[in-house]
C-alpha cells in the first residue's frame, strides 16, 4: 500500500509518524520523572532570590567583561594573524599557519592552564597587565584570534578582486587600499561568524575558575558552583544557566538577523 502513496503523501505519512514519535517521548519523560526532586533540588525559590543583585552585578558583570575584553584582544590579533597568512612573504604564512592550526587543536582549558601557570614560569617577575582580568582576556583573546583569523581571512578572499585593483588605479597603495576598502568590506561578510564567536566566548569564560580568582572576580559558572556547594543545593547552578541563557540567546536572534540580511544583499 505504501508504494501507492504519491511522495507528497509520503512524507506526510513520514513527518505525522515523527510527531508522533516526539509527542510519545514527551509523555514518556513527563510521566516518569520525579519532578518533586528536581523541583527540591534545582528550583528552590527562596535560593534562587538570595543570589540576587549579586549574581548579576558581580558574576554576569564580570562574565561580560571577561568575554568583551577576550574578544577585542581576539579580534585585533586575528585580523594581524589573517593579513599574515594572505602576505606573500613566505615567513609571516608560516608563523600564521603555525598559530592557527596550534590554538585551534588545542583545547582552551589548556591555554588557561599555559598563561596562569607557564607564562609566570617563563618570564619571572613580570605581571600580565590587569591580573585576572587581563590574563582572562589573553588567554580568550589567544584561542578566539585563530578562529577569528581564519574567519577575517575568508571575508577578505570573499572581496572581488576588482576592488583592490580600482583602489590601485586611483594612486592607493596597496596597504591603504586593504584597510580603507577591503577590510572594511570583508567585515560586513564577516560579522555574524564573528557575532556567533562572541557567543562561544561568552561560555568559554567559565574556564576563569582555572586561574584562581577571588571572590569579586567569580564569573557565572564559579559563582553558581561555590554557592550550589554551600547550600548543597543545584538552584544556583540552574540560575547560572539562565543568566547564559540571558545573553546568549539575544545573541544567537542577532547572528540570525545578520545571516539572513547578509544573504539578502547577495
Amino acid at each position: 500500500m505504501t508504494s501507492r502513496l504519491s511522495r507528497r503523501q509520503r512524507r506526510r505519512v513520514s513527518q505525522g509518524i515523527q510527531y508522533a514519535a516526539f509527542v510519545a517521548v514527551l509523555i514518556l519523560v513527563g510521566t516518569t520523572a520525579d519532578w518533586n526532586r528536581l523541583r527540591n533540588q534545582f528550583a528552590q525559590q527562596d535560593l534562587a532570590e538570595r543570589l540576587f543583585p549579586d549574581i548579576i552585578t558581580i558574576a554576569l558583570r564580570n562574565t561580560v567583561v571577561y568575554t568583551l575584553s577576550g574578544f577585542l584582544f581576539g579580534l585585533v590579533l586575528g585580523l594581524v594573524v589573517a593579513l599574515m597568512r594572505l602576505s606573500s612573504v613566505a615567513p609571516y604564512r608560516w608563523v600564521a599557519t603555525v598559530y592557527i592550526e596550534l590554538f585551534r587543536g588545542l583545547p582552551a582549558l589548556l591555554i588557561f592552564i599555559f598563561v596562569g601557570v607557564a607564562v609566570p614560569l617563563a618570564f619571572p617577575g613580570t605581571e600580565i597587565p590587569g591580573g585576572t582580568y587581563g590574563k582572562v582576556a589573553l588567554a580568550l583573546g589567544l584561542v578566539a584570534a585563530a578562529y577569528m583569523a581564519e574567519t577575517i581571512r575568508a571575508g577578505i578572499q570573499a572581496v572581488p578582486k576588482g576592488q583592490m585593483e580600482a583602489a590601485r588605479s586611483l594612486g592607493f597603495s596597496h596597504a591603504r587600499a586593504m584597510m580603507s576598502v577591503i577590510i572594511p568590506q570583508a567585515f560586513r561578510i564577516v560579522v555574524p561568524p564573528l557575532t556567533n564567536e562572541l557567543v562561544l566566548l561568552f561560555k568559554d569564560s567559565s574556564l576563569v575558575l582555572f586561574l584562581g580568582v577571588t571572590l569579586e572576580e567569580r564569573e557565572l559558572t564559579k559563582f553558581g558552583r561555590d554557592l550550589a556547594s554551600q547550600t548543597a543545593n543545584s538552584t544556583p547552578i540552574l540560575v547560572a544557566g539562565l543568566c547564559y541563557l540571558l545573553v546568549t540567546v539575544p545573541l544567537s536572534l542577532v547572528v540570525r538577523r545578520l545571516e539572513a540580511r547578509t544573504e539578502k544583499a547577495r
